[in-house]
């Protein structure tokens, strides 16, 4: 992934304590104008996100940036357990609030501290479900969530071309 095709998005969230807050994605430039108008509708409707960081804060380390509960987009690594890169490596996918949004595969959760999220009929703050506003949000933009995977769910996940 050549460095000039990257681009850092300041971002406005609201926080879960319901202030404003900034903070940063990388993308891929053929993608931002896509990111900044599903998050700007994210921010209208005052969906709550934890924090949010560029991976290098967390050594670009996958798991220590979702344990942080850190949404995040670019991040220069493959598919866990395989040798495909990630959308992630393209900067073309974005994970959402990571503990209240985990991947499930059978019965492993990653982040594993997220197990509590698990149950989708929870209501929880920064909790994304099947046709709210943050996958009405994306889907507007030619995005599709992880959360309607079938082989494994993973509901903090949004990518352009739905891996």
């Amino acid at each position: 992934m050549p460095i000039d095709d990257l681009r850092v998005l300041t971002i406005t969230y609201w926080g879960f304590d319901g202030r404003a807050h900034s903070g940063k994605l990388m993308v891929n430039r053929d993608v931002a104008t896509d990111v900044v108008t599903a998050m700007r509708t994210l921010y209208d409707a005052r969906f709550p996100i934890r924090r949010m960081e560029l991976v290098d804060k967390y050594g670009a380390d996958d798991e220590r940036s979702m344990t942080a509960d850190n949404t995040s987009a670019y991040n220069g690594r493959k598919v866990p357990g395989s040798t495909v890169w990630s959308q992630h490596a393209y900067g073309r996918a974005i994970d959402i609030d990571p503990l209240e949004n985990p991947e499930v595969q059978g019965a492993v959760v990653d982040p594993p501290a997220a197990a509590r999220f698990v149950d989708r009929s929870l209501a929880a703050t920064g909790m994304i479900h099947p046709g709210d506003i943050v996958v009405r949000a994306f889907a507007a933009v030619g995005w599709k969530w992880g959360g309607y995977w079938h082989s494994l769910k993973d509901y903090q996940h949004f990518s352009q071309n739905g891996d």
